[in-house]
């Protein structure tokens, strides 16, 4: 792909016995959203580690911004900022310090007004000059997302950036990568939350046991597994019963006065579904189409649900932290 960011080909990596990834593939869009999801273990780390310059591959090639990671290491960490799982701040520096100390990492000429930028793009202005250990969970995401812009990086990749937050402070996190993508920004996102990858991601890549089991955008994925329906409710038992005569082999629920009929979720088919209702002179009160969720998918594809969230963090070396601090040397 001419306008990749990223390009994986047959990456594997081992750690003693144990097959972290078993020859994976896959390509990130320049200024998309890439999302790599799996369960704790499956291999997400490691491979942001590897894309990152931190870990190298027992086989395969990565591309990251058209240069190989193994081969022309500095010129992939000058394209690239990374986020780790756990947020790289210093907590005896205040917000200022710890912007200050990656600017001057990166070398970088007029580093107070890109620090004074940052904070106000990241509304953190008003705590600037505050120690980092007052912060909340959100706050020092926000700021160790800030430090990975220093130096503009073209590529960034955000491993779990939103472990342990509160679903306000996430949604702040969601909005901020996609301004950072409508400013042309390429993003590996690296996530458990299915609704996060559902909510951001153009492209998503399924990871189980070393493997990418799946990939696609969020709807050709859903549209993988069986389940989509229409839920027609009806206001009265009589019509329900009718409805019922009607569209044989549709699962009807007396207590909602609903029917769940089985449907690929198109306009031709709810056409035909409603016109087939009002030959027979029959309405239903309301309508919805319901299709499979990313869970869905996931369930699918891996056979455990993706719902278990962060109930926690192995010491694997799929778990291990990835710093901005790393890179930036």
């Amino acid at each position: 792909m001419r306008n990749s960011a990223i390009a994986v080909s047959g990456l594997r990596k081992a750690y003693g016995d144990r097959v972290v990834l078993d020859g994976i593939d896959f390509e990130v869009a320049t200024g998309s959203v890439f999302s790599l999801l799996g369960p704790n273990g499956a291999g997400k780390t490691t491979t942001v580690n590897i894309a990152t310059t931190l870990t190298k591959a027992d086989a395969g090639t990565v591309r990251v911004g058209g240069h190989d990671v193994a081969a022309a290491t500095r010129q992939v960490r000058r394209v690239i900022g990374v986020t780790g799982q756990f947020a790289a701040v210093d907590e005896l520096l205040t917000g200022r310090e710890n912007l200050r100390m990656m600017a001057d990492l990166r070398r970088i000429r007029s580093a107070d007004r890109l620090v004074a930028g940052l904070l106000d793009r990241f509304d953190l202005a008003g705590s600037a000059d505050a120690l980092a250990s007052t912060y909340s969970g959100g706050m020092r995401r926000k700021l160790d997302l800030a430090m990975t812009l220093v130096g503009d990086p073209e590529i960034i990749f955000l491993d779990e950036p939103t472990t342990g937050l509160d679903p306000r402070s996430r949604r702040t996190m969601w909005e901020i990568v996609r301004d950072l993508v409508a400013d042309g920004t390429t993003i590996f996102l690296t996530t458990q939350y299915l609704e996060e990858a559902d909510q951001l991601a153009d492209q998503v890549a399924v990871l189980d046991q070393g493997r990418v089991v799946a990939q696609g955008t969020p709807a050709e994925l859903k549209r993988q597994v069986p389940g989509t329906h229409v839920r027609l409710r009806f206001t009265a038992e009589a019509e329900l019963d009718a409805a019922a005569r009607v569209l044989a082999g549709a699962a009807r629920d007396d207590q909602e006065l609903t029917l769940r009929v089985p449907s690929d979720g198109g306009s031709r088919s709810l056409r035909a579904l409603l016109d087939r209702l009002d030959e027979y002179g029959l309405s239903a009160e309301e309508f919805s189409v319901h299709t499979p969720d990313l869970d869905d998918v996931f369930l699918a594809l891996t056979g455990h649900s993706g719902r278990t969230g962060h109930a926690g963090h192995s010491n694997t070396p799929d778990t291990q932290e990835t710093t901005s601090e790393a890179i930036a040397r």
